[in-house]
């Protein structure tokens, strides 16, 4: 029998830990972070990583599990992932994915499998020292060349995988587009997927803004100079929140340029996660702003979930 697995997606700032967490709590669920950026400690603000107070006493697994300098791959995600997803099951629990990195989510969901000795230590160098030279886009342009699919849904900032595009086609001669698709095997899990959104796209950017002011009261600022002042930061430097602050430390930009900037990487992150979720047709779209009075998102969730066969460990008080 396939694993039931229930799955919380959706933009940045759409409040999907929030709906996580209160399904958990029903269910009886244990989550696993699908958040490129979560995995790693001590990058807490810029990542919006759940507080203790807000996990209320669920089971977070896939948070703080590596340290700034180490790399990770969708592959690693999918192998560590799966391993959770493995040990939730056999205690009797359904495991929940919640974040908002789509590839993390589909590859897991659609049991893709990665080939690995598919790659050149010296090329990936090579295509290294090439981006800190020409930057992201110089390298999106020689991957669109050969594989534009994953050009087009790769954003310049994500070296790491815009690297492994290329050196995957360079060393086999077979695009990461279609490597993905001969690589997918029979999913393992018999998925439940929850889609948080807006249906007007304003309100979620007002959400956006209105998050990236309160990271700033936090102490952003801060946690961006830790980052960006590391030299080993590897992936983790890429997050938005960080490299935008690099011009207002250098003297170039004023603060507010630079929190605008924040914003304005952070509203088009957004806009990037609805065009990767949107092709997934199993999603049950929830958009809170259409909900009508006495109308929850918790309810309608919970409802699509028992409709497919999950039964609630707790019922919820009046």
């Amino acid at each position: 029998m396939k694993q039931k697995l229930i799955v919380v997606c959706g933009p940045t700032a759409s409040g999907k830990t929030e709906l996580a967490v209160s399904l958990a709590e029903l269910f009886g669920c244990e989550i696993v972070s699908a958040d490129s950026m979560q995995i790693y400690k001590e990058i807490n603000i810029a990542t919006a990583k759940p507080t203790a107070k807000e996990m209320r006493n669920i089971r977070h697994h896939m948070i703080d599990i590596l340290n700034l300098s180490e790399e990770f791959s969708v592959a690693d995600y999918v192998r560590m992932a799966g391993e959770c997803t493995n040990d939730i099951t056999s205690r009797g629990k359904i495991p929940m994915v919640c974040g908002g990195t789509g590839l993390y989510i589909s590859s897991l969901v659609n049991g893709i499998s990665f080939d690995e000795t598919c790659s050149s230590s010296k090329l990936r160098e090579e295509l290294t020292k090439l981006a800190k030279e020409k930057g992201g886009e110089y390298l999106l342009d020689i991957l669109r060349e050969f594989d534009p699919d994953s050009a087009d849904r790769l954003h310049p900032n994500n070296l790491m995988r815009i690297i492994r595009a290329i050196e995957v086609y360079k060393v086999s001669g077979v695009t990461m587009t279609e490597a993905n698709r001969l690589s997918q095997k029979e999913s393992p899990y018999d998925p439940i997927m929850i889609g948080l959104n807006y249906s007007d796209r304003e309100l979620l950017y007002k959400r956006v803004n209105s998050r990236v002011d309160k990271m700033l009261a936090m102490g952003l600022l801060e946690e961006a100079k830790m980052v960006l002042s590391m030299d080993d930061v590897a992936t983790a430097g890429q997050a938005i929140g960080y490299k935008e602050f690099k011009p207002y430390f250098a003297g170039e930009k004023t603060l507010e340029e630079s929190v605008e900037c924040v914003k304005q990487d952070s509203r088009r992150y957004a806009k990037r996660q609805l065009t990767w979720f949107r092709r997934d047709e199993r999603i049950n779209w929830i958009y809170r702003d259409l909900l009508s009075d006495g109308e929850n998102e918790v309810e309608i969730a919970s409802d699509i979930i028992r409709r497919n066969g999950v039964p609630c460990k707790i019922q919820k008080e009046d």
